[in-house]
């Protein structure tokens, strides 16, 4: 019986139960041999990629294992290496196990920071209550520049309280050691915002300052009489001033506009019911946050009549306003203000209309850098926030529809009239003059 060639399956089973006859090896056939092999085997992979998918696969054709996608593909689309690791992490599960649809992830935002998941992977020796005010940031149940450097410097004191130096170590050199990793998992469960980095930072002069004959109780003792210190003194005293300061820019009759939320505009809006004045605030608002919702509850209770309205109905609302305050998640050197999302909106439209635009802000929100917009560095806020209230139910997104959210923007400091910080009223132009002024560090 001849011997089939390459080109020829043949059968299974030689007739008689014997088994084929081996094909000739690679190495013993010509070159010509081998692309004439490489090129059969071409046009049968072809043949087979063009089957419709209802018809049967060769039986004599062994089942190929699929490769791993490689750059970045997902689905079938490439997406080159743009979408990062948390959006293939969080992507939905594919049509063959869930019926449902790939997250492609949104490529050209792919640097903001993404929200993370709250069961994120706990790497190294974390303090539990490091974990829990992670899953708090995550979850945005702690939300707020002011109200996130409190809470992160208020659990770093209960880390130093059960920190324990290693043997011949000391305490100045091994603590920064410790909190590394604490501070690694709360950037893991959310980018960390200005004031967490100056405080963070404060913290590291505090830390290696501390003598290294100092016994271990006094120098923990030390670091948290400087950590109540920072929060009573850059925090606390400083609201109470620029609430002071800019409590007297509000006069009787006036109408003050003011954006989403901030604790500082907050503060200065109910200090100056208490000294009894006489105003009225429109409180302007937009999604996914919506926390316009928890000030508007807050001034209503203390007796302030008050406006709620979203954002596109910014044009018509400030034809009535008289002032515009709004807070700030940090001011760069430059004068930008970066805060929540809407802002340089509001601000720009309130210039156009001829409105003052005042801005309240600690100095230790100061931060060194320059951004001239708010593309550059910023976060994606959940299209779902788990501490919202209501009996809203969750509404399943479009087959074809991805959800962006930025949290932040950037205000140029030319739609700016004043900045009210603990030092006085200033120019956006002079904001970088501050840090040096005082003498010490943001």
């Amino acid at each position: 019986m001849p011997v089939p060639t390459i080109a020829d399956p043949g059968p299974s089973v030689a007739p008689g139960g014997s088994k084929p006859p081996a094909q000739p090896s690679q190495k013993s056939m010509t070159k010509a041999e081998r692309r004439e092999l490489q090129e059969k085997q071409r046009a049968a992979k072809l043949a087979q990629k063009q089957q419709p998918a209802g018809s049967m696969a060769p039986k004599n054709k062994p089942p190929t294992t699929p490769k791993k996608a490689a750059f970045g593909e997902t689905g079938g689309v490439k997406h080159h290496g743009l979408v990062p690791k948390d959006v293939h992490a969080n992507a939905v599960a594919d049509d063959k196990t869930s019926g449902k649809p790939i997250s492609r992830g949104l490529q050209i935002f792919s640097h903001f920071g993404l929200p993370k998941p709250i069961g994120h992977t706990v790497k190294g020796d974390i303090h539990p209550e490091i974990i829990r005010l992670g899953l708090l940031f995550s979850e945005f149940k702690i939300c707020g520049a002011n109200a996130r450097a409190i809470a992160t410097l208020t659990t770093f004191k209960k880390v130093i309280h059960e920190y324990t130096t290693p043997a011949h170590n000391t305490l100045s050199r091994h603590l920064m050691t410790h909190l590394s990793p604490q501070i690694t998992h709360l950037v893991s469960a959310r980018p960390m915002s200005v004031t967490m980095g100056n405080a963070i930072r404060q913290l590291k002069l505090d830390i290696s300052a501390v003598d290294i004959d100092m016994v271990e109780a006094d120098a923990k003792t030390h670091l948290n009489h400087q950590i109540d210190n920072y929060i009573r003194d850059r925090i606390i005293l400083a609201g109470e001033v620029i609430t002071g300061l800019a409590g007297k820019k509000i006069k009787d009759g006036d109408v003050i506009l003011t954006y989403a939320r901030s604790s500082i505009v907050e503060k200065v809006l109910l200090h100056a019911r208490e000294m009894g004045k006489r105003f009225s605030v429109i409180v302007v608002d937009s999604p996914p946050l919506l926390e316009g919702k928890i000030l508007l509850k807050n001034l209503t209770s203390a007796g302030i009549p008050c406006t709620y309205a979203l954002l596109p109905a910014i044009s018509s609302l400030l034809t009535e306003a008289s002032t515009v305050f709004i807070g700030a998640h940090s001011i760069f050197s430059n004068g930008a203000v970066y805060s929540r999302a809407g802002t340089a909106l509001v601000a720009m439209m309130a210039k156009g209309h001829g409105v003052a635009v005042v801005v309240c802000c600690e100095t230790y929100k100061f931060s060194e850098g320059v951004m001239v917009d708010g593309f550059g560095k910023n976060e994606l806020a959940p299209s779902r926030v788990t501490r919202s209230t209501g009996d809203a139910k969750a509404v399943s997104p479009a087959l074809n529809l991805e959800t962006l959210n930025p949290l932040y923007d950037l205000t140029p400091p030319t739609f700016i009239t004043a900045v009210v910080t603990e030092v006085g009223l200033i120019p956006p132009s002079s904001v970088s003059s501050i840090p040096l002024a005082l003498g010490r560090t943001l």
